[in-house]
């Protein structure tokens, strides 16, 4: 299990990656639009060119991060804990224990990049993402 932080903006997230990706001497790995995605069709025009999911690696640091979809930073200031999880069955271990006493944003799914993936809001107020990855 690997936990990596998640940062959500509201349309900044490649300007803010690119400035993370040089203070850090890392690079910016993936980086997805909604425009690019299989959901581009679903997606509001305005926010095309946002950023779904963007992945900073490199010097010992991982970082993820998204814009939206929302049009308003989520509970926890923007910044969401993603645990990465090699088996399905483990996603859906995790994201229960977590779900106990809390409340789910998105439930458990199959997505295009995942086998399984979810976001919730814990018994504290605090945002997780559980996410077990297709191969590629």
């Amino acid at each position: 299990m690997q936990l990596i932080p998640y940062m959500m903006f509201n349309g900044q997230c490649r300007e803010a990656f690119d400035f993370y990706a040089r203070a850090m001497g890392a690079n910016v790995a993936f980086a997805m639009t909604y425009g690019e995605s299989p959901m581009a069709g679903e997606c509001d025009a305005n926010q095309k060119d946002w950023i779904m999911h963007a992945q900073l690696d490199g010097g010992g640091v991982e970082l993820m991060g998204a814009d939206g979809p929302q049009t308003e930073v989520p509970a926890g200031g923007g910044t969401v804990i993603n645990i990465s999880v090699d088996t399905p069955e483990e996603a859906e271990r995790v994201f229960a224990a977590l779900l106990e006493g809390g409340s789910a944003t998105m439930p458990m799914q199959e997505t295009f990049w995942a086998q399984r993936w979810g976001m919730l809001v814990d018994r504290y107020g605090k945002p997780w993402m559980v996410n077990c990855m297709k191969p590629m």
